[in-house]
């Protein structure tokens, strides 16, 4: 369906909202679903694929003409709907309209009219996020004039483009050319001043749209398409549909344009959502925007440094913590304790949404405190989030997934946080059905503990989903002993059947020494971590319960091959002295155990049984004959553990005896080779 630009234009020109409201309807039902890219990237791929024998039709000839007047018209649409907008319109024209600016900024190649200053403004003044009005530097006449011109253009594109002129490359060159760079011109758009510039300065845009920071792609937003067709929510406002149309842009632009970020914290818009988002949260009821207020935020400060500072300056962490304790509707007992009633309905999925996106953003601007030491004031505010968050983890949601999600979400922000402000999670009293292990209570730590077996088992993302419950089990474990206590009786309880390797089976500590020789340096490396913290790092411990073959890879890292005691990474770490007693089962096969594989191996045959002395002799000088030869011709490397127990080429330890005999061995190969060649 093509854009009928030009009868927007004319009825706009007439007066005509009746006529606006009807060609916008219908390019919005039939764009709802509709994510351009997508659809240029699935074209491009069929086009590809056609036999050859089509290559020489009309209608694929066409095509690219086609996408490229299609464009042309997307972008001269949202040039025409921000100035349109301006002028104030009836508030249901006004909704149609954002939802086709909604629609359109999906497309990164239309962004330019979307990013400038002028364009910025418009929406976060609809928004409700400041009150600046935006500035004209063009008559109306002059603006449609050059929109018009720029339409002529394109159908003389369109019609060009069977005869294989040049219009073609000259501007199909310019609309689909790989963009390296952001935006540098981007309110150039607002000064058209001649026929065809308007066109000219929309390609300008084109290219700096596209380029942009990269998020990771979510779920589609189940808020959004439970909310898709229907005009207007019931209870809802005129001006609270606006709003949150306008925020609905913004997010889209933000996201996809790295000009429109930097103009965003130049523009001083942080300041309008922070005060926006502080007004909403004191409201008695809040309002639908807020989720939208949220998302925007989080994505600018995922994207923009500077901004996390500026919101964190601006009492980001109270406002947000606010947000978050009246989203969840918390009770409280103490400073720092939330009532947990078990009869409290579940959390429902506007509300997870919502606890969602605070969580989001306080992550993005507390991750950088988790080494340092707060204040005073500032250890006060994350203990009383803390206690916010182990509700979060307690309370349960409508659907698993969101519970999951949630639960998630809240790991990553304590994982973020001051560990000595995380004994919060340790202080709630003790009730008749709560895990306790001398006397503290473990409720929140044994959901850690489930958590972290159902992170066990996903399949895809298994980084990004144990890192963080991993990091944060490790250090819990090292500053408090009864955490560690606790979590080693479920993941390392006394050996009794060694029969098996350590990583096979399904406990969690078999699947977690499993991680230990993945793929993934940083994976292997927290599991790895974990486990040696349980171990209270001693070398030989961890050993016993992993095998030395799983074992070697920390070992090496932290330079404990040669089995010294480990010089604890952080210098607060104080473990007790408690011994590891063993159990009656490991002690009987205890001489059995091979200390490598980490099991009792079946025996097997001496396979130098019958040799003499002499012959054990020859055939060990052999042996480090090939392994010498191998490393001259750098096909392995010998490594030995020096004195700090780091591994280190053979030939830089000194008055090592192997040194000597490679030379020897050197000397007999020359030599060797010397009588083959005579």
């Amino acid at each position: 369906m093509d854009v009928d630009v030009e009868g927007i234009i004319c009825c706009i020109r007439q007066g005509d909202e009746n006529g606006v409201q009807t060609h916008l309807q219908e390019f919005n039902k039939e764009y709802a679903q509709c994510f351009f890219d997508e659809e240029e990237r699935d074209r491009r791929k069929l086009r590809n694929n056609k036999v050859s024998e089509y290559t020489d039709s009309d209608s694929d000839c066409d095509e690219p003409d086609h996408e490229d007047r299609n464009l042309i018209l997307r972008q001269n649409l949202a040039s025409v709907l921000l100035r349109f907008i301006r002028t104030g319109v009836t508030c249901q024209l006004l909704r149609v309209s954002l939802c086709t600016l909604r629609i359109l900024s999906r497309d990164k190649k239309v962004l330019g009219p979307l990013v400038t200053d002028s364009a910025l403004l418009t929406l976060a003044k609809l928004a409700g996020l400041t009150t600046k009005d935006a500035t004209e530097d063009s008559s109306d006449s002059d603006f449609y004039d050059n929109i018009i011109t720029s339409l002529a253009e394109a159908k003389m594109l369109h019609g060009t483009g069977k005869d294989g002129s040049n219009n073609q490359d000259k501007e199909g060159s310019v609309l689909n050319e790989d963009v390296k760079n952001d935006v540098s011109n981007a309110n150039s758009l607002e000064g058209i001043s001649g026929p065809g510039s308007q066109r000219a300065n929309m390609n300008k845009m084109h290219k700096g749209g596209i380029h942009h920071k990269v998020l990771e792609q979510g779920k589609r937003d189940r808020r959004e398409s439970k909310m898709e067709g229907e005009e207007e929510e019931e209870g809802e406002l005129g001006e609270e549909v606006q709003r949150k149309e306008a925020m609905k842009v913004l997010c889209n632009v933000v996201y996809n344009s790295t000009w429109a970020q930097e103009r965003f914290s130049a523009l001083r818009l942080m300041t309008g959502l922070t005060e926006r988002l502080s007004s909403s949260v004191s409201c008695p009821s809040p309002s639908s925007v807020q989720f939208y207020e949220l998302r925007l935020m989080f994505l600018i400060t995922a994207l923009q440094p500077e901004l996390r500072a500026q919101l964190q300056q601006e009492r980001g962490i109270s406002i947000l913590t606010a947000a978050l304790e009246r989203c969840l509707d918390v009770e409280w007992k103490d400073q720092n304790e939330c009532v947990l009633d078990a009869a409290v309905p579940l959390i429902s999925l506007e509300t997870s949404q919502h606890a969602v996106e605070i969580l989001k953003i306080l992550f993005n601007i507390t991750y950088s405190t988790h080494r340092q030491e707060p204040s005073k004031e500032d250890a006060a505010l994350y203990r009383h989030l803390v206690a916010l968050l182990r509700l979060c983890l307690m309370r349960r949601c409508v659907l698993a997934d969101d519970t999951d999600e949630l639960q998630g979400h809240t790991v990553n922000l304590l994982s973020a946080l001051p560990l000595q402000c995380l004994d919060v999670l340790l202080i709630a009293p003790l009730q008749p059905d709560s895990h306790q292990y001398q006397g503290v209570n473990m409720d929140c730590v044994h959901t850690l503990l489930l958590f972290m077996e159902k992170r066990l088992d996903s399949g895809n993302k298994i980084k990004e989903k144990l890192t963080p419950i991993l990091n944060l089990l490790t250090e819990s474990c090292r500053a408090h002993r009864e955490t560690r206590q606790y979590i080693r009786k479920h993941i390392l309880p006394p050996l009794r059947d060694v029969s098996q390797r350590p990583e096979e089976g399904s406990t969690v500590k078999s699947r977690l020494i499993r991680l230990m020789t993945h793929l993934d340096t940083d994976l292997k490396h927290c599991a790895a971590d974990l486990i040696f913290v349980l171990c209270k790092e001693n070398v030989r411990r961890f050993v016993k319960y992993t095998g030395y073959g799983n074992a070697a890879g920390l070992l090496a890292t932290r330079g404990l091959l040669g089995g010294q005691r480990c010089r604890a990474s952080n210098s607060d770490t104080q473990y007790s002295s408690d011994s590891d007693s063993d159990t009656e089962e490991y002690r009987q096969v205890k001489d059995r155990i091979n200390p490598v594989t980490g099991r009792v191996e079946a025996e097997q045959p001496d396979p130098m049984e019958g040799m003499t002395e002499e012959e054990k002799e020859e055939e060990a000088k052999r042996l480090i004959m090939l392994f010498n030869k191998m490393a001259r011709k750098n096909i392995i490397q010998p490594m030995a553990a020096d004195a700090n127990g780091k591994l280190v080429p053979i030939t830089g330890l000194r008055g090592n005896s192997l040194i000597e005999e490679e030379k020897s061995d050197a000397e007999n190969d020359e030599e060797e080779d010397g009588a083959e060649k005579n």
